[in-house]
């Protein structure tokens, strides 16, 4: 399975979220604040794209909306936008390297995005993620670029000797 696994930061003091000490998925969690009706805690979020496992000091109920904070400023990560498939605020963090991703805060909810603010960044990270389209030592691959090329030059000459 490829993952992409990304780096989080906070939006308003731009300190690192990620954290070396508590791993999920294999690589650093993104670690959180966060605070339902009566407690208050953190959160330790998976940085693979799509994951959804987690580590929190205290249960977070199904269907339940948690408010999310920064761990170093404190600053509320609440946005005005909400989900759209369940209307949760949702929560917004940016990319170490520019861009941003946003969660909806309702436990179990699995709407998210991710924007790059640098699309070749983003072509970058893909592709080293998703090493099919950037490894050409995949025989299958290879020999599909050979032989569209080979295809190609033919009709560049047939179209020369025309």
């Amino acid at each position: 399975m490829n993952e992409l696994q990304v780096n989080i930061r906070c939006p308003y003091c731009k300190q690192s979220l990620m954290d070396e000490d508590k791993t999920i998925d294999g690589y650093p969690s993104v670690k959180v604040i966060i605070q339902n009706s009566n407690k208050r805690g953190m959160l330790y979020l998976s940085s693979i794209y799509g994951s959804y496992n987690i580590i929190s000091e205290f249960n977070i109920p199904l269907d339940e909306i948690i408010l999310f904070f920064c761990p170093d400023c404190q600053s509320s990560l609440l946005i005005k936008d909400l989900c759209d498939k369940c209307s949760a605020p949702m929560t917004f963090f940016e990319l170490l390297q520019g861009g941003k991703v946003q969660i909806c805060s309702r436990r179990g909810c699995e709407k998210h995005l991710i924007e790059f603010s640098d699309l070749s960044q983003e072509i970058s990270t893909l592709y080293n993620a998703y090493e099919v389209f950037a490894d050409p030592s995949s025989k299958k691959q290879e020999d599909n670029l050979l032989y569209s090329e080979g295809k190609k030059r033919k009709k560049e000459k047939k179209c020369e000797n025309s």
